[in-house]
């Protein structure tokens, strides 16, 4: 112990325990990350995980930012969010690709064999969007197609698929959110009612209950999608570390759909994510080559 017996003595260890706590504080801000979101079951999921990964492996300090698609994309691009693992393209998302891509740069795919559309319980006798034409099959709906955020990709699409196939005059597309969306479709199918939702794949809901797809001739919905990771414009510089590790994380359906089932039912999206990384170490070992834990 080292005791300082002058007023210059502590007025020495006063600027040193400064310089010190400057640093400590530069340090901190240089772990802290923030990774943009939306409430899609697939997104809480590959971001708690990414999160997890993040703060457990490089003693980063993750913020998570819940906010619509739209956000979302301007967020990176002005840099208020450090990345995502949340872009649907090629078709859910084009239009912000479109609008904010120069801005951000694209790491490419971290989850293959995506899809969305309009889905109802295979107990329904309707097979294609086509069929909700049918007086009979549009009354027992309420003309009704329940959705979920207003603004994301899904939403704008189900739209155009309402002026596409001639729905627009008899059909509402209901807005909500994706939980709201699978509580309505869980009540349904229990009950054995019709019902149409705005769906996509990979969903929890898919493991839970027997549903398909309509078709959908006009091919306005697209057809098999990619999740991208997004990363704000320097983010390889500033935080090399963590950018190697979004570059490099990589997952299929069936990983995201453990995580996803985990949360459903019951588990914190903080406890489903850390219990998916522990059981998976090599598939993270990937995510993490050349990097130093």
């Amino acid at each position: 112990m080292i005791v300082l017996k002058n007023k210059w003595g502590w007025m020495v260890a006063a600027v040193v325990l400064a310089v010190a706590l400057a640093g400590c504080s530069g340090k901190e801000e240089g772990k802290h990350i923030k990774l943009a979101y939306v409430a899609w079951d697939s997104e809480i999921a590959s971001t708690n995980v990414v999160k997890y990964v993040l703060e457990s492996k490089l003693n980063y300090k993750v913020e998570l930012l819940q906010v619509d698609a739209g956000p979302m994309w301007a967020g990176v691009a002005d840099g208020s969010a450090d990345a995502m693992v949340a872009a649907w393209l090629p078709t859910t998302h084009a239009s912000y690709l479109e609008k904010y891509g120069k801005q951000i740069e694209d790491l490419g795919s971290n989850l293959d064999g995506t899809k969305i559309g309009l889905v109802v319980p295979s107990y329904m006798e309707i097979n294609s969007i086509e069929d909700l034409k049918d007086e009979a099959v549009g009354s027992a709906l309420n003309h009704q197609v329940i959705g979920i955020e207003p603004g994301a990709g899904i939403m704008m699409s189900t739209e155009q698929a309402l002026d596409d196939y001639g729905l627009r005059d008899q059909w509402k597309l209901i807005e909500s959110s994706s939980a709201a969306m699978a509580t309505e479709l869980q009540k349904a199918y229990d009950a054995k009612k019709p019902i149409v939702v705005t769906g996509w794949t990979p969903h929890w809901m898919f493991a839970k209950m027997d549903l398909k797809y309509l078709d959908d001739p006009k091919g306005v919905y697209g057809g098999d999608e990619q999740i991208h990771t997004m990363a704000r414009k320097d983010l390889k510089s500033d935080m090399p570390d963590a950018y190697a590790v979004l570059d490099q994380f990589v997952w299929t359906p069936d990983d995201m759909a453990q995580v996803m089932v985990a949360i459903q039912e019951g588990k914190s999206p903080e406890d489903a994510a850390k219990e998916w990384v522990t059981g998976h170490e090599d598939k993270v070992k990937e995510w993490l080559a050349g990097v130093e834990a």
